[in-house]
């Protein structure tokens, strides 16, 4: 009889964030933070030159980056949670497995995973509001894209990086 593993009883973070009642804290979170964003975007890369106003520029954009930027994250996430699902699958130690679901920074590999599954979101956060969002309120290509990667940097899924012993103790 093959022996059962439940290495992961306890959530890591960045799984907890997509669970009720924590995704609507996850969900304004993340609303303010693009907020934010957009609204710093408008103004450094100077958007009122390009004819759009600042409250057209939000109203059209905010839903957009908000939803695209959650599903990137959850891409990211995905990415993690099948790390750890498959990883005895794919010959990953257990010391690997459990320090992505609960301190990256318990090992090197672990770490290089987990700003992987980041850098992914990021990438998918750049993609989807170069080509959707931003697609036809910025028509210069180099704004666009200066624009869609500063949004991608700054709303990178930071949080897959902490600590869930940080809760747990």
């Amino acid at each position: 009889m093959k022996e059962i593993k439940l290495y992961n009883v306890i959530f890591p973070i960045w799984f907890l964030m997509f669970l009720p009642p924590v995704i609507f804290v996850t969900l304004a979170g993340n609303f303010i933070i693009d907020s934010l964003v957009i609204l710093v975007c408008f103004y450094v890369f100077k958007l009122a030159d390009s004819q759009i106003n600042l409250k057209t520029f939000y109203m059209k954009s905010i839903f957009k980056v908000w939803i695209f930027g959650f599903l990137a994250d959850i891409i990211g996430a995905a990415i993690l949670f099948a790390t750890g699902i498959l990883g005895d699958y794919f010959g990953l130690s257990h010391t690997l497995i459990s320090a992505i679901s609960y301190d990256p920074f318990n090992h090197t590999g672990a770490v290089i995973i987990t700003i992987f599954a980041m850098l992914v979101s990021s990438f998918f956060i750049f993609l989807f509001n170069y080509r959707i969002t931003l697609r036809n309120l910025i028509l210069e290509r180099k704004l666009r894209l200066k624009v869609a990667l500063t949004i991608a940097i700054v709303t990178i899924p930071w949080t897959y990086l902490l600590p869930t012993k940080w809760i747990y103790q």
